[in-house]
Formats: C-alpha cells, sequence, structure tokens
C-alpha cells in the first residue's frame, strides 16, 4: 500500500516548491520516494505476470524548467512508466500519484512519424475494429473515451470529409482513469491499477497487429 505520509508530503511540496524548502526536507523526500518505489516495484512485478515488460522507468522529481514559464523547480507527484517489450508489443503503462490529481495512463504519447502514419491508414481502410473497442461497455467504463492532441484539420494526405477522419485527425492516443485519494490509500489500490492496464489490452493488442503487419496483414518483423 501507498501510505498517507506520501500525498502528505506532495501536499506540502505543492505549497512550499522552492529548493530551500526542499532541501530542510531532504530526508522525508528520500523516505517518501522509497516507499513510492517499493510500490511501482510491487507493481511492476505483478504486470509482469500478465504482460511483457522491457522497461520501468521511474520519473525524477526535478522538473526540467528551462522552456517552462513556470519556474517550481520540482514535481508535485510521484509517477512511473511501464513500457511494453517491443517490436511486437507496442503501448506503455503510466501510473501517477499526486494529492487530488491521481491517476492510472497508457497509450501512445509520442508516436513517432511512420508508426502514426501507419495507424492512419489502418483506420482510414477500416475503422470498423477500432470503433468496437472504443465502444465496448469495459473500456466506457474505465477510460470514457480516446483522449489526446488532434489536428484541426486532416492530416497531408487524408481526405477531410472521410468517415474516420475523427480518428486520423489524432496525434495522441491516450486512455485515462482518475482515483481519489481516498481510493488511493485503500488496500486494494495495486489490485484497481492492474486491474485498469489489463483493461488497456483490448485496446494495446488492436495497435500492436497495426505496427507490426503491414497494410495486407502480413508480418514485418
Amino acid at each position: 500500500m501507498l501510505q498517507k505520509s506520501t500525498l502528505e508530503f506532495l501536499t506540502q511540496l505543492k505549497e512550499n516548491n522552492d529548493r530551500d524548502w526542499f532541501a530542510a526536507n531532504k530526508k522525508a523526500f528520500e523516505s517518501e520516494q522509497k516507499l513510492a518505489k517499493t510500490f511501482f516495484t510491487s507493481v511492476v512485478e505483478q504486470l509482469g505476470r500478465i504482460d511483457s515488460i522491457e522497461r520501468i522507468q521511474i520519473f525524477r522529481i526535478y522538473r526540467d524548467v528551462r522552456f517552462s514559464k513556470d519556474k517550481a523547480p520540482y514535481k508535485n507527484h510521484f509517477s512511473v512508466g511501464f513500457t511494453r517489450t517491443k517490436p511486437m508489443l507496442r503501448g506503455g503503462y503510466y501510473l501517477h500519484i499526486e494529492p487530488g490529481g491521481s491517476f492510472v495512463g497508457g497509450g501512445f504519447w509520442e508516436p513517432n512519424a511512420e508508426d502514426l502514419n501507419r495507424i492512419r491508414k489502418e483506420f482510414e481502410m477500416d475503422d470498423e475494429e477500432i470503433r468496437t473497442i472504443l465502444a465496448d461497455d469495459t473500456f466506457k467504463k474505465f477510460f470514457g473515451e480516446l483522449k489526446g492532441e488532434e489536428l484541426k484539420t486532416a492530416p497531408k494526405g487524408f481526405d477531410k470529409t472521410h468517415p474516420a477522419i475523427d480518428l486520423i485527425r489524432q496525434k495522441q492516443f491516450l486512455l485515462t482513469r482518475s482515483f481519489s485519494d481516498k481510493e488511493v490509500m485503500a488496500p486494494n489500490f495495486e489490485e484497481n491499477v492492474l486491474i485498469t492496464f489489463k483493461a488497456m489490452r483490448p485496446f494495446f493488442d488492436y495497435m500492436s497487429d497495426v505496427l507490426s503487419t503491414d497494410l495486407n496483414g502480413e508480418l514485418i518483423y
């Protein structure tokens, strides 16, 4: 389980986001970071039983403020990403712990140009399967709808009147499910995280099939 002290520390950090306060509370940070890492490690161990995970990335608390108007030096959350084993398995899982803003996410944050074009071509050719996945009751219960940035018009080479243009315009393909602080502190939170990750699998499996084949359905790896 995550500890109440972790959310309390992150709340205090949000209210005192400066280097002097952080330096004075460095030991508290290290203690809470260790607890968060222990939880993240447990999650990936359980996730590895139902999926093949290539990499785990626990994100640093320090913000890159070089190109940001917000100069607060620290993040107000702990987070971790889990990448599925490429090239046959695509997509990544994400877990974000923040007072009042915790969520589980997953999908394709920055697909490269080749992958993005392949996905769009699939939607252009046949959008029935992806729409069936997005309309599934379990998908809608957990994630509502597909999220992410999109173009305002059709990408180059695609018909703006195509019936699947709403999908073709997507630049990102993201799924998110929010959790309250009470849910994060509950004994079954880890179980709920894993159930949420598992609910992403039909979407991930579809995208993996698309990205590991050509437009004729032939494997390219």
